[in-house]
């Protein structure tokens, strides 16, 4: 399996709406810093690494389900 895919591809979107939240919420709390780079750092962790990754993620995760159910019908 690869590093950035999750088990599910329930699990890795549901990362990406927490997030998405957090980075959101970051944004309201702007003025205080202890607030902000906590909630950049768990989006960050969540994400793990930046956006692109996080799409790299599903996008390999995706594939990875696909070829699972292919491997299935084959076998």
């Amino acid at each position: 399996m690869a590093v950035l895919c999750s088990t599910s591809v329930t699990e890795h979107l549901a990362r990406g709406i927490l997030a998405l939240t957090a980075i959101v919420l970051a944004i309201v709390f702007w003025p205080n810093i202890w607030t902000t780079t906590l909630l950049l750092s768990a989006a960050v962790i969540l994400m793990r690494g930046c956006p692109t990754c996080w799409t790299l993620g599903l996008i390999e995760t995706v594939w990875g389900k696909f070829r699972k159910s292919k491997d299935k019908i084959t076998n």
